[in-house]
């Protein structure tokens, strides 16, 4: 009796019959998208037809990096990837990892392989990126002289700056001869001492722009002594240029803001750098001054002149102390001394004079007090208070025997 399977087992042996074989594993499938639907949780469902089949296919949030356009209904596609069973259903399905448009798929191939080799050789490394001039005087530009492009760059850099001298080399920027037409542009600008380089144009076609995604152009670009600002497009739009170029601009109208610098705004600045200037010295200026006038206060110190002048009016300040006090000194012993004079005057013996008595002495001046100490005959000297006498004794009389 022969095996009987359940629909599971069926679906699974057929899944891994896919998974084995190689082909389907990794695949390219050319169609036209409909039943096209993003679903909340990031996955896309779409359907994949041509005049003759249809069939389903999902690309998964996880590779939603795949896709660099937004998929709708009617778009023609190449879709990479691997096709399975899904066993729920028992059908099988294309799940995508890369997506791109048709008609652009080897377009995008060289800008991907040219953009891989060109990081190798480490020409988008920044360290050879140069830095914009910050007040650019002279700004060359590439484009066309008929495009939209320049008419934005003149309009915001005349804005920005009216000083600014810009100069335009024309060129062509599509078409078979663009390629060359802008290596000459590059090299006749950064010749001519340019302080930076614009080199873009407005917005189109990936076919359009394909002439900022050659190697020439690329190495023109990275030969250039000056500073280059890469503006291709619009800001969805990334070529080739833009990662070797010194600065990517999104629009030729950013690329102008991006060189040229704001004359207002460096007027304003002028004057804010003005005024901290000036604040600045004039706190220096004050500062010196302290500084300065407390120097000259130590050298006024320590001069030997203002030693001399402090010692003179140190030696005068003593003097007059010396003085003060001599003078008081002197008027403490004349009182002192008035005082003694006093005392003296009442012991005087002038004083007993003017009182009535007097001084008798003998002719070898020695005082007489007893009667015994002179003899009849002998000449004395008596000393009244207005004058003196000169007597000669003529008798001695004793006195009283207990008198003494």
């Amino acid at each position: 009796m022969a095996n009987i399977y359940t629909v599971s087992q069926v679906n699974s042996y057929i899944r891994h019959l896919f998974e084995e074989d190689f082909a389907l594993g990794a695949i390219r499938i050319k169609g036209e998208v409909s039943n096209c639907k993003y679903h909340s949780s990031g996955h896309i469902y779409f359907t994949l037809k041509d005049e003759k089949s249809s069939m389903a296919a999902v690309m998964f949030a996880g590779n939603r990096s795949g896709l660099q356009f937004p998929m709708k209904d009617g778009d023609r596609v190449t879709a990479f990837g691997s096709v399975n069973v899904y066993e729920r259903d028992g059908k099988y399905q294309l799940y995508a990892r890369e997506i791109i448009q048709d008609g652009i798929g080897n377009l995008y191939q060289r800008f991907e392989q040219l953009k891989k080799e060109l990081l190798e050789m480490g020409m988008f490394d920044a360290a050879y990126k140069k830095s914009l001039p910050r007040y650019a005087q002279k700004v060359g530009i590439i484009t066309s002289p008929t495009g939209a492009a320049i008419r934005d760059i003149i309009n915001i850099a005349t804005r920005r700056n009216p000083y600014v001298q810009l100069y335009l080399c024309p060129a062509l920027v599509q078409g078979a001869e663009a390629v060359p037409s802008l290596i000459s542009g590059l090299n006749r600008m950064d010749a001519m001492g340019m302080d930076v380089l614009i080199i873009g144009r407005g917005g189109g076609s990936i076919e359009d722009l394909w002439a900022f995604n050659e190697e020439e152009v690329a190495r023109a670009i990275f030969a250039c002594k000056t500073p280059v600002i890469s503006a291709v497009g619009h800001e969805t739009d990334v070529t080739i240029s833009d990662y070797v170029a010194d600065m990517r601009a999104p629009t030729p109208s950013a690329a102008a803001e991006l060189a040229v610098f704001d004359y207002q705004k460096f007027l304003e600045n002028v004057g804010q750098f003005r005024t901290t200037l000036d604040r600045t010295m004039m706190n220096r200026y004050q500062l010196c001054r302290a500084k300065f006038q407390y120097l000259a206060a130590r050298m006024e110190k320590i001069s030997p002149v203002k030693q001399l002048l402090d010692q003179r009016q140190q030696l005068d300040y003593q003097s007059d102390r010396l003085k003060a006090a001599m003078d008081t000194k002197l008027q403490f012993e004349k009182h002192r001394l008035k005082l003694a004079a006093e005392i003296l005057h009442g012991l005087s013996p002038m004083r007993k004079l003017e009182s009535g008595f007097s001084y008798v002495s003998n002719e070898k001046g020695q005082n007489i007090r007893r009667v015994e100490q002179v003899k009849k005959g002998e000449q004395l000297q008596i000393t009244l208070c207005d004058g003196e006498l000169k007597a000669k004794v003529l008798e001695v009389k004793h006195g009283r025997e207990d008198d003494n």
